[in-house]
């Protein structure tokens, strides 16, 4: 989940998170208990659309169960800052793709992949260096605590989002180079019936190289999510990790800003952009994505 953060692998998690405005304003809160993978939620039970992205900031609700919803980073490019040398690195992204499914109405579990990368490092004087392949593989599940159907009455829902990311093909600059964990702990709180905060916490177990151990690194973040109308949004948010196994660097924050359009009930596009504010980010990270709820 570090794609976004300054890293110029991407581990196929799209940190690409959620407008978390929570469900519409006539939703009343209904008992789906009965509904699992094998006996799908109703169309006319639905909740409204919510997604994992664009923003870096988890959401706290889930696929209704026995849904399928596919969410994908159609493009992403990533500019580094220089390292020591005056190496800068040039990332692509192509595809990478959340497919998130309801096993009951407060759990679902999440394949996230990436299925192609490329990184060209380029540096004065020096033949231009190009890595491509996959990415890694990220097992996710979330569990909805509270305000899956009750946001609106409640303002406020909550969950918990363990994940591993798994590598696929280490060496090629795109797949991380071992196994990684974690948890997030995703908060949405309603501020207007047009704004929305969501809040993340959350623990990662990284390991850098073969010569040091695992360690834990922190991340928090921000995110204002405001409807401008039924189908256009926008969000305003701020990301940070901390305890990054780099000390030359310190650590990594982020601004992002970006907007959503349902082009559908269940199709929407998006598009925004990040932009590093310390050393150890990358300069700037634009990105459009599409997301279908089937």
């Amino acid at each position: 989940m570090q794609g976004k953060w300054g890293r110029p692998a991407v581990s196929g998690a799209v940190l690409c998170a959620a407008m978390l405005v929570g469900t519409s304003a006539g939703a009343i809160a209904q008992d789906k208990s009965g509904y699992s993978l094998f006996h799908p939620t109703p169309d006319g039970q639905l909740r409204e659309m919510t997604t994992d992205r664009p923003d870096a900031t988890e959401s706290p609700f889930t696929v209704d169960a026995g849904r399928f919803q596919v969410e994908t980073n159609v493009f992403g490019f990533a500019r580094s800052r220089p390292d020591a040398a005056g190496a800068v690195s040039d990332t692509y992204e192509f595809a990478t793709t959340n497919v998130r499914v309801g096993l009951t109405d407060r759990v679902e579990v999440n394949v996230v992949w990436q299925p192609y990368g490329i990184v060209r490092t380029r540096q004065h004087g020096l033949a231009t260096l190009r890595d491509d392949g996959i990415g890694g593989l990220d097992l996710r599940a979330k569990l909805n605590l509270w305000g899956n159907d009750t946001f609106d009455k409640t303002g406020s829902a909550l969950a918990l989002l363990p994940y591993v990311s798994l590598p696929t093909d280490r060496g090629n600059g795109i797949s991380p180079e071992y196994v990684e964990s974690g948890l997030i702990v995703p908060l949405a709180l309603k501020l207007t019936d047009k704004l929305g905060l969501g809040l993340n916490g959350g623990v990662s177990w990284l390991r850098s190289d073969a010569a040091r151990s695992y360690h834990a690194e922190y991340l928090a973040s921000a995110s204002f999510a405001y409807e401008w109308t039924d189908k256009l949004g926008t969000y305003y948010e701020v990301a940070a990790r901390f305890n990054v196994d780099d000390p030359c660097c310190g650590e990594a924050v982020i601004l992002g800003t970006g907007v959503t359009y349902a082009l559908a009930e269940n199709l929407q596009f998006d598009a925004g952009v990040n932009f590093g504010v310390t050393s150890v980010t990358d300069r700037f990270n634009p990105f459009i994505g599409l997301s279908r709820r089937f």
